[in-house]
């Protein structure tokens, strides 16, 4: 019998639904436990201060680019878990069980992400780019402190070939 591509759609949406729902609900991932601070509803904290679509980069940022134009940037606020990217990756760690090991991993140079809702994920990293370069910003030691908290990040979207990532402002020592 063959079956429809809509019939055969609508059956991929639901296993995806499916696998969603149960990795949520630690089924998949039975080491898991949810975020302890912040609920996407009641995030515990704001991290990053708001860009504008006018102006998404710093001047920083637009003084290192070539020609003076960076890729293109979308200012966003987006709610969702602070995560260690790398063991997120790996072995789908996150939550309250895997803060001390996110925290240990980010502080020896793992890179960061955000954990949304709907199971997108986005390297977070600081926005101004001398000052980043040159280990003058202190966005990596927010993220550190509210690893595995449920957070409002702020800052510039920039997306290259599938590759999401939110640049943090406001982050300088």
């Amino acid at each position: 019998m063959k079956k429809s591509p809509l019939a055969l759609g609508l059956v991929v949406t639901a296993l995806a639904a499916s696998f969603s729902f149960a990795a949520g609900k630690g089924i998949l991932f039975p080491d898991w436990s949810p975020p302890t601070k912040g609920t996407f509803e009641a995030p515990a904290a704001s991290l990053g201060k708001s860009a504008s679509d006018a102006q998404p980069w710093s001047q920083t940022t637009l003084t290192s680019s070539i020609m003076g134009k960076p890729l293109k940037g979308k200012a966003v606020s987006m709610v969702g878990e602070v995560i260690d990217y790398s063991c997120y990756l790996q072995v789908g760690k996150h939550g309250d069980k895997h803060r001390d090991c996110g925290q240990k991993c980010a502080r020896n140079g793992q890179p960061v992400g955000l954990l949304t809702k709907d199971g997108s994920i986005y390297l977070l990293m600081d926005e101004e780019h001398d000052q980043r370069r040159d280990g003058l910003t202190a966005f990596r030691a927010a993220a550190i402190e509210h690893m595995a908290h449920v957070v409002t990040v702020n800052g510039t979207l920039s997306e290259v070939e599938d590759q999401k990532a939110i640049y943090v402002q406001g982050f300088q020592k």
